[in-house]
């Protein structure tokens, strides 16, 4: 972190959804970092209690919430009201994963994964939005999967192009409130939902060969693009969607 960022969110307050593992949790921490009050959220209290741990410090605070739970997420508003008063910058993040041939999704994978990645993420940003002054800011976390498709993906990355053009749509929709929009597209990022050392080495090396990069990414580089989409660096960027691939989308690697 460099000396120009490291208070670009002093007296800010901050939620991420899906805070206790992987891109959500590294994002938690750098802008805890730069200064910022980082609500986290999940659903499993022990993981939520592991995380705010390993994060330490006092401007973490940790809510057991399910965000396909219209109560819970209710619930999670007026604490955060109840607490800090404000909210600055909302990372909707927390989302599962449904990789399966089309033949073999269930009706209850589509229920799951439309309940938390796309209902869970309109809503978590429903319900925050009357906590956000003017200069709030949205990140919504979306997936390189929208933008190719994939045999195994149809699910999944259906519910990433629904919040994708969310992102567009609520960036015209809130922007006389002063609040900013945009989305990011993450590629293969080592964590929990896909992590490189539990992969068959064929699948991993395979992974690797389609990234110009030519290795995964890291939930750092990903809290690095969300911390600088939700600062005032990025004041006219909105309604975007910041693919954070290492090429994977763009690029044909020899």
């Amino acid at each position: 972190m460099s000396e120009s960022t490291a208070s670009r969110y002093t007296g800010k307050t901050v939620l991420i959804t899906g805070g206790t593992s992987g891109m959500g949790l590294a994002t938690a921490r750098r802008l805890s970092d730069e200064g910022a009050q980082v609500v986290i959220t999940g659903r499993d209290q022990g993981r939520l209690d592991a995380a705010v741990k390993e994060l330490g410090g006092d401007r973490v605070l940790a809510v057991a919430a399910d965000t396909a739970d219209l109560t819970a997420l209710d619930v999670l508003m007026e604490t955060i009201r109840g607490r800090y008063g404000s909210l600055d910058v909302v990372f909707a993040n927390a989302g599962v994963g449904v990789f399966k041939p089309s033949a073999e999704i269930t009706e209850a994978d589509f229920d799951l994964a439309v309940a938390v990645n796309f209902k869970g993420v309109f809503f978590t940003i429903q319900r925050a939005v009357p906590l956000m002054p003017p200069g709030g800011n949205v990140i919504i976390n979306a997936s390189w999967t929208l933008h190719r498709g994939g045999s195994v993906l149809s699910l999944y990355s259906a519910t990433k192009a629904a919040v994708h053009n969310l992102a567009r749509t609520l960036a015209a929709d809130l922007a006389p409130r002063g609040i900013r929009v945009n989305s990011i597209s993450p590629g293969y990022i080592d964590t929990p939902m896909y992590p490189e050392a539990d992969l068959p080495p064929q699948v991993a090396a395979a992974s690797r060969a389609r990234v110009p990069a030519h290795r995964f990414g890291r939930p750092a580089e990903i809290a690095d693009a969300v911390a600088f989409l939700g600062s005032a660096e990025a004041a006219y960027i909105n309604g975007q969607d910041l693919i954070i691939d290492g090429g994977l989308v763009a690029t044909m690697p020899d």
